[in-house]
């Protein structure tokens, strides 16, 4: 009898990604709905996701979601 080893390589989730965490530009009345009752946002970029973290001044932006927010006009 032999025995095998088969070696796959493992899918990671994007939560568990150990490169920069970028944060996304979200509708500001959504946040705290979110953090509270953990409802998702959906960031102008479109990802969807529950509000977990604070972004600390000089913490990495979504390119996609700082292009899209640099088109809007002001006051939006």
């Amino acid at each position: 009898m032999s025995t095998q080893v088969l070696e796959r390589p493992e899918a990671q989730e994007k939560e568990s990604d150990t490169g920069p965490e970028m944060f996304h530009y979200v509708r500001k009345e959504k946040i705290a709905e979110s953090a509270v009752m953990g409802n998702f946002v959906v960031a102008l970029c479109g990802e969807k996701f529950p509000v977990t973290k604070s972004p600390k001044p000089g913490s990495p932006v979504c390119p996609a979601c700082k292009e899209i927010f640099d088109q809007l006009p002001a006051g939006q």
